[in-house]
């Protein structure tokens, strides 16, 4: 990549590219913001290769690089609300409002609820589960401990747990 191979650009958006839009997808709420997210970093690397040569972990790298872009996203979506979350993509779980790759009501039961989890811990929980990486990769690319990343993970679905119980007793 770092001469300019395409083959190995191709290759990196095909073996990365799928866990970033779902990661991406959890962490703005939006497909379309994902889908932007992840062409911004996938763009900069064509732009840029020459970075990509002290590239040591490009897994890591690569989320690294879609966390930067998503906040930066999130910023713009905050200075620039188009009518509020709801009103521009629908209900959390909706649709519009990220359903990327999990077909099963319960996950998209599970992500809408998710989405109430402090910041620190719907980021791990992406990483992990949609990202597939593992709590060493999250606590690279997070700038946190291994063993801060996987207590976070495990807070996480705690309050998944707990919060799903209140939600069925409410029914």
């Amino acid at each position: 990549m770092v001469a300019g191979d395409a083959a190995a650009y191709r290759a990196m958006v095909d073996r990365y590219g799928a866990a970033m839009f779902r990661v991406a997808c959890r962490l703005l709420g939006s497909r379309h913001d994902a889908e932007d997210a992840v062409q911004e970093v996938f763009v900069a690397m064509a732009r840029h290769p020459e970075r990509l040569a002290s590239v040591a972990n490009m897994r890591a790298y690569l989320f690294v690089s879609l966390r930067h872009a998503a906040e930066r996203i999130g910023r713009t979506q905050r200075r620039h609300p188009a009518g509020g979350f709801e009103e521009s993509y629908g209900p959390v779980g909706d649709d519009r409002a990220g359903r990327a790759v999990d077909d099963s009501e319960t996950a998209e039961r599970l992500w809408a609820l998710a989405q109430r989890l402090p910041a620190q811990q719907r980021e791990v929980l992406a990483l992990k589960i949609q990202g597939e990486l593992s709590f060493r990769e999250i606590g690279e690319i997070l700038g946190i401990g291994v063993n801060t990343a996987a207590s976070r993970y495990r807070y996480a679905l705690e309050k998944l747990r707990h919060m799903a119980e209140e939600h069925d007793e409410s029914r």
